[in-house]
């Protein structure tokens, strides 16, 4: 069984003369494990596909199964519930809060999920250290780099150890060096057995996937294995 499966997915703005089918008609698996690259350019659809499978909105029509369980008609708690436990998001612009040094950033889902002061210390250390920020704990947003504070918003996503990484854009604000930086820590978290979705407009980015699914005008218009990933 797959972890998601999409089936005939549609989303649409503006229903009747005027109507916008931001995802027209979407079928696809993502088994458990992989590395997926989900491409397209601005306005292709991609950002609609990730809100999707991240569970941040629902399709006008279809289904979308979570490791088997239907997911599309679930109200915004259930949703909310589930993406707690089973996604962690990596955005473009970090979304770190300020006032809140790099540990108690990424201590803050775990207190979503009520989990007591040492296990949420224990994860939170083992996941900056994952990221090369065991040095920075005490460290706020504006004391850091940008790639520094990627990383710290990488490690809030993975500590606790949820099964899916869904990246949006994640070196997007990002220069080359610490871009290449992300890249390898994605890259790592696939080899350890995370299943890692992809958002990007960067064929290059792309390549380091093993699977790269291209995406149009809302469709689906290439879907293949990249032989050449490392």
């Amino acid at each position: 069984m797959s972890l998601i499966e999409v089936k005939d997915i549609y989303k649409i703005y503006n229903p009747g003369e005027n109507e916008v089918r931001a995802l027209d008609g979407i079928s696809l698996k993502i088994d458990r494990g992989e590395f997926v690259a989900i491409v397209g350019q601005s306005g292709s659809g991609k950002s609609t596909l990730m809100n999707m499978l991240g569970l941040l909105d629902v399709p006008t029509s279809g289904s979308y199964y979570l490791d088997g369980e239907d997911v599309s008609h679930m109200t915004d708690d259930q949703l909310s519930e589930i993406r707690n436990k089973q996604i962690g998001f990596i955005f473009q612009g970090f979304n770190l809060i300020s006032s809140l040094t790099a540990q108690a950033n990424v201590e803050l889902p775990l207190v979503y999920r009520g989990m007591r002061a040492e296990e949420r210390h224990r994860l939170s250390l083992d996941a900056l250290e994952k990221v090369g920020l065991s040095h920075r704990l005490t460290h706020l947003p504006k004391q850091m780099s940008g790639g520094q504070q990627q990383r710290v918003a990488i490690a809030r996503a993975v500590a606790a150890r949820p099964p899916i990484i869904l990246a949006d854009e994640p070196t997007g604000n990002l220069d080359s060096h610490s871009g290449e930086d992300v890249m390898n820590i994605l890259t790592t978290l696939y080899k350890e057995g995370r299943t890692v979705i992809l958002i990007t407009h960067d064929n290059q980015i792309a390549a380091r996937a093993q699977r790269v699914i291209r995406i149009q005008d809302g469709q689906i218009t290439d879907d293949y294995i990249n032989e050449n990933a490392e």
